[in-house]
């Protein structure tokens, strides 16, 4: 009787690590139909139709409950996370009052993306053709995404593109 009652309930448990952790046809959903198939066929062979039909019910009845308390809501919310992300995304350079030869200094060295001082605010910038040192004075010559492209301010614009 002890080793019926330990396979259901080893069934059950292996129902709901292959139900809620490993979906799929998995070792979980394998070892699931040979613990709770043989401790059912063991009830039949040994307690005749009634216990055989008996563990039958509590199987079902068990696998049945333990979806029920599975897929409730407040089950999972006591796994979940509660962490709230209060950052957002860096606004558009564009939308900052940025615009084409603005000029700044490089915080970081560009190689060839880094970060640069613009009116105040920090940015992250690339450099499209050369490195670029820090505290070089740099010049605005586009906009890539959330990102400055820059130049070297002393370089004339005919040579930077």
């Amino acid at each position: 009787m002890a080793l019926i009652i330990i396979l259901v309930i080893l069934g059950i448990f292996l129902l709901g690590v292959e139900i809620f952790l490993l979906p799929g046809i998995t070792i979980a959903g394998i070892g699931t139909l040979l613990c709770c198939g043989f401790a059912v066929y063991a009830a039949f062979a040994g307690y005749g139709t009634a216990g055989g039909f008996l563990t039958l019910a509590a199987v079902l009845l068990l696998s049945i409950v333990m979806l029920a308390v599975g897929l409730r809501s407040k089950t999972w919310k006591r796994l979940a996370l509660h962490a709230h992300i209060d950052g957002a995304s860096q606004p558009s350079p564009e939308k900052e009052n940025l615009g084409i030869g603005d000029r700044g200094r490089t915080l970081t060295r560009l190689a060839p993306v880094g970060k640069v001082m613009l009116k105040g605010k920090t940015y992250e910038a690339k450099s499209i053709d050369v490195y670029i040192d820090p505290q070089r004075e740099v010049e605005v010559i586009g906009f890539d995404n959330f990102t400055v492209v820059v130049r070297p301010a002393d370089t004339p614009a005919a040579e930077a593109l």
